[in-house]
């Protein structure tokens, strides 16, 4: 019997661990109607990739610093809540 590891958000990872992205849930429409679900699916948080949490910003732990892939990113923390993950 395997006992799955709970999904959580990406907001809520710890500095230095490293996830899968599951889901990304729509936002709302930031300006020009774009989402914001499509929007961090175009710089790569899409269901599989691995991503790693590297830095949080004080005060207030923001902005998040992001590494996908080969690129990293500042992320707010309520656009990382939209990304469910699973920790490793």
């Amino acid at each position: 019997m395997t006992h799955a590891v709970p999904l959580i958000t990406l907001d809520a990872l710890t500095v230095g661990a490293s996830a899968t992205v599951v889901h990304v849930s729509p936002g709302e429409a930031a300006d020009g109607g774009v989402s914001l679900a499509r929007r961090l699916m175009e710089l790569g948080f899409v269901p599989g990739e691995k991503i790693r949490m590297l830095k949080r910003g004080m005060p207030g732990g923001e902005p998040l610093a992001i590494k996908v892939g080969h690129s990293t990113f500042a992320l707010r923390r309520f656009e990382a809540a939209l990304v469910s993950i699973q920790p490793e």
